[in-house]
């Protein structure tokens, strides 16, 4: 049963924009909008790191490397996150999934990410 989908990966050039949305099916509807959300990242042969994350009253936090470009943000009525991506860089590639809640979660199934040099 898939719980949060992805989409809006895809390849771009260096400089350019993407915009990442994570919906949430109807079963989990009811704990989207109380739980923080987050957004993260697996470049290629590297270890899952986080991107960024909103909290259910909106907070953002966001990694070093990425503060500045990424904007995370929530709409509860659409019970979607999204990350905007502007500037990217070729180290910006990875396959990027969102989550629900704590740990464990609910995790997507991610979504591709690459950006040429």
């Amino acid at each position: 049963q898939v719980q949060l989908v992805e989409s809006g990966g895809g390849l771009v050039q260096a400089g350019g924009s993407l915009r990442l949305s994570c919906a949430a099916s109807r079963s989990i509807f009811s704990i989207f909008s109380i739980n923080a959300m987050g957004w993260y990242r697996q470049p290629p042969g590297k270890q899952r790191e986080l991107v960024a994350t909103i909290t259910a009253g909106g907070e953002t936090n966001y990694a070093d490397s990425v503060k500045g470009r990424f904007t995370i943000s929530r709409d509860n009525a659409k019970n979607t996150v999204y990350l905007q991506m502007n500037s990217l860089k070729p180290e910006d590639t990875a396959v990027y999934y969102c989550k629900l809640g704590g740990n464990p979660g609910y995790w997507g199934q991610g979504t591709q990410v690459t950006v040429s040099s």
